[in-house]
């Protein structure tokens, strides 16, 4: 997604194939579905591919087994990309406090002995996963180059509370 290798990674049941579907009809490339080959180059770069067997089928609970090439076409269909993003959907919890204005730094996800960042999603009813999963993406992408929303509003409540005034900027 974006030029991003992302692994969507999850409990069963969470939502991770119905998301997949949707990154695809919005024109994101498909790799692989519940299972993944990795190796890591020597570069160090880690790359993940659909294992022969189970290449452009996905498994959709109502709708069973479904062939992404022939419903989505080719173009859908990557045969391996490198693992750049790990995406960790997690069953929302009322119990559990969440990070909501991003001022923590995104974990580390260990493949291979290399660390990939990973951002958790929680999942909820209503909450639509391929978008905030595409808005994790652009974020990150914006993170990699240095852009980083929260430290931006801090820098305009910092000037904003240094003037003497916490109204419009």
């Amino acid at each position: 997604m974006f030029g991003l290798g992302v692994l969507i990674i999850g409990d069963s049941g969470v939502g991770k194939s119905e998301s997949a579907i949707e990154l695809i009809a919005r024109g994101h490339r498909f790799i692989t579905d519940d299972v993944v080959e990795v190796r890591r180059r020597a570069d160090g770069r880690i790359i993940g591919r659909a294992p022969r067997l189970s290449r452009h089928f996905m498994e959709l609970r109502g709708l069973g087994l479904i062939n992404v090439r022939y419903i989505f076409g080719p173009k859908s269909i990557l045969r391996e990309s490198t693992i750049d993003l790990v995406i960790r959907l997690k069953k929302w919890s009322r119990k559990k406090e969440y990070d909501r204005l991003g001022l923590r730094f995104p974990e580390d996800h260990l493949i291979l002995g290399t660390r990939v960042p990973q951002l958790n999603i929680p999942v909820a009813p209503g909450r639509n996963i391929a978008t905030l999963i595409e808005v994790a993406c652009v974020s990150h992408l914006l993170l990699r180059r240095g852009r980083r929303a929260p430290d931006q509003m801090l820098r305009r409540l910092n000037r904003a509370f240094a003037a003497g005034r916490t109204g419009k900027p």
